[in-house]
């Protein structure tokens, strides 16, 4: 079968082995498949991972394990990517994405779905309603990790809230609160991207255009910019005693300034990936729109193209189909 595999060089393998099903699984013929900043990072060293990339699918089950109902059969899934024990206290407590054994698809340890078929427990693997298309279900995972927010935190209807960042992450998140009737204000560098969030009805400001009446006026900011300078400026914008939801990994070996968070009592929430079956609601129901997000739709056998465009500054979502 074909799949792109990652070896020190990101290369496509048009013999790469058949996975095996295992007793407690499934096996899905990969019909679309999205480029996330993550698998660009893995081929810049993240994780020291070595194997099939990809983790934000569609596809179709095509066979299943010994304990797996055969009605899964045929059946168009998405699939959530932490592939955990079970057994552990986090499981127990349905924190499955925290579970210290885990495996992740096409990320540690766990070959991912950027290949024309893979596997996934059958605990992850979730069937979805007709009425959503490929292009909008492969957008389930990274809208699953925007939805995450609201788990972690109550927003009040009476809150202020910022969005800081306008890459696809950030747009995401403004999607999801459009459709979840959040007031909020979607803050970036790019005029264009942040047209998607206004087109919603949203609130947008340049990042340049803030003054020091914006400093201390929000009580949630949510940071999906990825850099230490997204990071300073997310401090200053959030009062007293509010909240700071960090959606992006930041990494910095010197420079972090820290005082602000003291000085101002911020409680700090990190956020990673989110349940699927909430977020999936709101696509049975037509609520998100990710047709702005899709820049590009390229066969597998042109992924050194779809990576290039992706690796473009200006780039939102690339998809490859298989």
């Amino acid at each position: 079968m074909k799949a792109l595999v990652f070896d020190n060089e990101l290369k496509l393998d048009k013999n790469y082995p058949m996975p095996k099903v295992k007793d407690n699984e499934v096996l899905i013929k990969t019909s679309l498949v999205g480029i996330c900043n993550t698998d660009y990072e893995i081929t810049k060293g993240y994780m020291g991972y070595k194997g099939v990339l990809g983790h934000e699918f569609v596809g179709v089950v095509v066979e299943v394990g010994s304990n797996v109902d055969k009605n899964l059969i045929n059946k168009r899934v998405v699939g959530e990517i932490n592939c955990a024990c079970g057994v552990c206290e986090y499981c127990k407590k349905d924190l499955q994405r925290h579970c210290p054994n885990r495996q992740t698809l096409g990320i540690w340890q766990k070959d991912g779905c950027f290949s024309e078929y893979f596997t996934l427990p059958k605990e992850n693997v979730i069937e979805i309603s007709d009425n959503i298309d490929d292009k909008t279900a492969v957008f389930t995972e990274p809208l699953a990790a925007a939805y995450e927010i609201i788990e972690q935190i109550h927003i009040k209807p009476h809150s202020k809230v910022a969005i800081l960042g306008d890459g696809k992450l950030g747009l995401c998140i403004s999607l999801v609160f459009n459709a979840l009737n959040i007031d909020y204000v979607h803050i970036g560098k790019h005029s264009e991207k942040l047209e998607i969030s206004k087109k919603l009805g949203a609130k947008t400001k340049l990042l340049d255009e803030l003054t020091d009446n914006d400093k201390k006026s929000f009580d949630v900011v949510i940071e999906a910019t990825g850099s230490v300078g997204g990071f300073e400026t997310s401090v200053s914008l959030v009062k007293p005693r509010g909240i700071l939801v960090l959606k992006s990994t930041i990494s910095a070996k010197e420079g972090l300034n820290l005082a602000g968070v003291v000085v101002d009592e911020i409680t700090i929430v990190g956020s990673r990936c989110g349940q699927f079956r909430p977020l999936l609601r709101l696509l049975e129901n037509k609520k998100i729109d990710v047709t702005p997000l899709i820049d590009g739709v390229f066969e597998v056998d042109n992924f050194e193209n779809a990576f290039e465009k992706n690796a473009q500054k200006n780039t939102l979502k690339i998809l490859v189909k298989f």
